[in-house]
């Protein structure tokens, strides 16, 4: 006689507990929060698009108008690209902007990562962590005023020590082969702190068992780095680099306030020739071209940095 296999059925003609898990599996469902995230992405893409998109379509097309902001805007076409390649002062603001981002990365991504590894390999201390990083909470204007003070050639305390010393005072501000080195050390102190906390972050995401794997095979502190540290680290250091260097070509406030682009066009970086254009010559039209021409760069150096620090892919698996 043949036995029967079909699972068991209750009182009411429906199949046993374990048939109902696909229904009750379908009742429980997740529900569509698409909706509530739209609320909320909502205000910040209102933002986005005010004071990012539309700016920068209505500047690209001003890139290609005459405007002095009191009378109508006039197509000119090219024109104002045509005057910008043969414009001295733009290639002269281009190579002082080039030189300012060499020194002002290299030197900032240098002490930032050793910060960042002593902090990593030292110390945990949430109050180191907030010394670092207090020279970022003070405004740029306020850094730039307290240096230029620090530096004067005359009253400044820096110049004071050196004289002490026995060297020879120095125009840090005032002469063509001090004041771009002068205003990255500015800015390097400034940023400093916080590029070391994105890179301390970066550490700390890093798998302590291969550090405690290297010791145990012999291997120096200096090893490790080479050998750990930097190859994971990579796509956090890459990510940060490109932020950096966007925000380096960016500068302004602390030419402004220090040296207004002196001495004879020595620290005229692209953003200060930008506001001297659109706010004291009132050339509009040529200042978007300007902007139009420092937007081209910046995604041709993020591209090849982006490429060149793979920062998109990890060796962390």
């Amino acid at each position: 006689m043949a036995v029967s296999t079909a699972p068991p059925r209750t009182a009411t003609g429906q199949d046993g507990p374990g048939s109902r898990a696909p229904g009750l599996a379908r009742g429980r469902r997740r529900p569509d929060d698409t909706k509530l995230a739209l609320l909320f992405v909502l205000p910040a893409a209102i933002g986005l698009v005010a004071f990012y998109f539309w700016p920068l379509l209505r500047g690209i097309w001003l890139s290609f108008t005459s405007w002095d902001l009191l009378s109508p805007a006039e197509f000119v076409g090219l024109d104002n690209y045509r005057q910008l390649v043969a414009d001295p002062v733009f290639w002269n603001a281009a190579r002082v902007t080039v030189y300012y981002v060499v020194l002002n990365i290299g030197a900032q991504t240098v002490i930032a990562l050793g910060i960042a590894v002593l902090m990593q390999r030292l110390t945990s201390s949430a109050v180191l962590r907030g010394i670092v990083l207090a020279p970022f909470l003070v405004s740029n204007v306020v850094a730039a005023l307290v240096f230029l003070w620090i530096l004067d050639f005359q009253l400044g305390v820096g110049n004071q020590v050196l004289e002490w010393i026995g060297l020879d005072r120095i125009g840090f501000f005032t002469t063509e082969a001090w004041v771009v080195p002068t205003i990255a050390a500015v800015n390097v102190w400034r940023h400093m702190g916080y590029t070391a906390l994105l890179l301390f972050a970066g550490l700390m995401a890093i798998p302590a068992n291969y550090y405690e794997a290297a010791r145990v095979d012999g291997a120096s502190e200096w090893r490790m780095f080479r050998s750990i540290t930097m190859p994971l680290l990579r796509p956090v250091l890459g990510i940060v680099l490109i932020i950096s260097v966007i925000g380096s070509f960016q500068v302004f406030d602390t030419v402004s306030v220090t040296t207004n682009g002196g001495p004879v066009d020595a620290s005229r970086m692209l953003q200060v020739y930008i506001y001297d254009k659109a706010f004291a010559q009132f050339d509009f039209g040529y200042a978007s071209a300007l902007s139009v021409a420092m937007l081209v760069i910046l995604v041709i150096v993020t591209f090849f940095q982006y490429r060149l620090t793979r920062a998109g892919q990890s060796d962390l698996n």
